[in-house]
């Protein structure tokens, strides 16, 4: 654990029992009373509301038709041509999501998450919908729309879980959260792969399958236990020490009342962004949210134009032949495990934190040149799995950098900042290299500009780490000097002690 995190823990605690001073005397007798039923109230059947939403989670993620989507809209079934898919369709998916990123982010907190979790469950019913029936650029388009939507509703699923267990069970509801939706996604793939390639079944099939199991998942949603609380704008009344649940933010302004906006100067995103003045000089946010920004852009402009470059290498009427379930399924394997790794590597992050970037940024950089440049289907998939995994490899350690530093509030504030700055990043270079009306690339142009885009991300990482590492070796000599300093001057009274004692004598 890091210094500064141990720190957070330790002065978090004395600001959490500080008894607020306008509480009028009396109710504090009546305190240790209210206090066993509160905790009890709260966490009552944590493990089954636990259970319910991992199994929730797990549920919605089975999309067997998922992997497959572009090769349906290449076949003959839909019979769209790939300058369709790549320059008029694919890129809409960027646009709605930057488009609904932020109102969906507030909208979460507000409206105590269900309720993004239904609209969730609609838009991906309405995205398979669209599939099915679909049959022009325009419905098609409004398929990627709801896509984005689900894609920006998925910060309900992840930060639904922290309101329901007490803060102790945080890590333990988060991994399990987190496991049952790597294993509904590979599970999803390997049925996807099963289905086509050795039971035969056509991708309109498949599509008619994720269609029904996402009707599942809409009649989960509808039994989800709404939250009393949420982070931001939702405060709960709940017996405690003093009385009265206080936020982080209610500790950042305990004068403030609540509500969506009490004046400018109580509002809740004021009072946020004055404390992120504070944190953002931290150089390791600096680094890690650069990363995210930079790096999750290029990754998610990867992963929805991979499917059309696996196409053009390996082009196939037969759709036994095509293998994008299994890959999907290799990559969220291994992506689980490097994610799981990630958390036992014990490093000095502030001093080896550029490097460790740089250099995996630049094995992305060579992966894409690869996927780009071979004509062999396998060696593209391969180094597809290998791209995935390593991106998976830094987000834990990104998220824990990020949020070892500062309150839940303003974690969630710093990743709802950063991916939106992402998601913007994403848009612009979709409208000049991918839409009709910027450069309209295809495929493989777009790859060269994916892998110069990485590569210049490694250049400057590497040039940042051997800047860390010069200015480090040259302040630890003087480090050195000046804490053998006290030493020398004892030394040197007791030289002087000496000599003025022999010249007495």
């Amino acid at each position: 654990m890091d210094p500064d995190c141990e720190k957070n823990e330790k002065l978090e605690p004395p600001g959490e029992e500080t008894p607020s001073l306008s509480e009028p005397p009396e109710k504090e007798p009546s305190s240790p009373s209210e206090e066993p039923p509160a905790p009890t109230e709260e966490i009552k059947g944590w493990k089954f509301l636990l259970f319910y939403l991992c199994f929730y989670g797990f549920m919605t993620q089975l999309r067997p038709g998922e992997s497959f989507i572009t090769p349906f809209l290449l076949s003959t079934e839909r019979n769209f041509t790939k300058e369709q898919v790549t320059n008029e369709i694919t890129p809409v998916l960027s646009y709605s999501y930057m488009a609904v990123l932020v109102p969906v982010f507030l909208l979460t907190d507000y409206l105590r998450y269900k309720p993004v979790l239904i609209l969730q469950c609609l838009s991906h019913i309405s995205v398979w919908l669209l599939l099915i029936f679909g049959t022009d650029v325009i419905a098609l388009q409004f398929m990627e729309f709801f896509y984005g939507i689900t894609m920006a509703a998925r910060v309900a699923y992840s930060s639904y879980i922290f309101s329901l267990v007490s803060p102790t069970k945080y890590q333990r509801a988060a991994g399990y959260s987190r496991s049952s939706v790597l294993m509904g996604v590979f599970l999803s793939s390997v049925l996807g792969q099963l289905c086509v390639t050795v039971a035969g079944v056509p991708f309109m099939t498949l599509n008619y399958i994720s269609l029904g199991f996402m009707l599942f998942g809409l009649i989960l949603s509808l039994f989800l236990k709404r939250p009393k609380k949420s982070l931001f704008f939702n405060k709960s009344i709940s017996t405690q020490k003093n009385g009265v649940h206080q936020s982080e933010l209610q500790k950042m302004n305990p004068e403030a009342k609540g509500g969506w906006c009490t004046g400018w100067k109580d509002s809740v995103f004021l009072r946020m962004l004055l404390e992120l003045k504070g944190t953002v000089r931290h150089p390791r946010l600096r680094i890690w949210s650069l990363w995210w920004i930079f790096n999750s852009a290029g990754y998610y402009l990867m992963l929805y134009y991979v499917q059309i470059l696996w196409n053009e290498i390996y082009p196939t009427t037969n759709n036994r032949r095509v293998y994008n379930g299994g890959v999907d399924a290799a990559s969220t394997l291994l992506g689980a495990i490097t994610s799981f790794a990630a958390g036992y590597i014990k490093i000095r992050w502030s001093l080896w934190s550029e490097l460790v970037i740089g250099v995996v940024t630049a094995f992305q950089a060579g992966l894409l040149m690869l996927m780009n440049t071979t004509s062999n289907i396998w060696v593209c998939y391969v180094a597809y799995v290998l791209f995935r995994s390593s991106y998976q490899f830094l987000v834990p350690i990104a998220i824990f950098q990020i949020a070892s530093s500062m309150s839940k509030e303003l974690c969630a504030l710093v990743f709802g900042i950063n991916t939106f700055f992402a998601t913007i990043l994403k848009t612009v270079i979709t409208i000049i290299i991918a839409d009709k009306r910027g450069l309209a690339l295809s495929v493989h142009p777009q790859f060269y500009v994916y892998f110069g885009y990485f590569t210049i991300l490694a250049v400057l990482y590497l040039v940042g780490a051997a800047w860390v590492i010069i200015r480090y070796k040259r302040e630890e000599p003087v480090e050195g000097n000046e804490a053998r300093k006290p030493e020398a001057t004892t030394e040197q009274k007791v030289v002087t002690e000496k000599s003025t004692i022999e010249s007495h004598a």
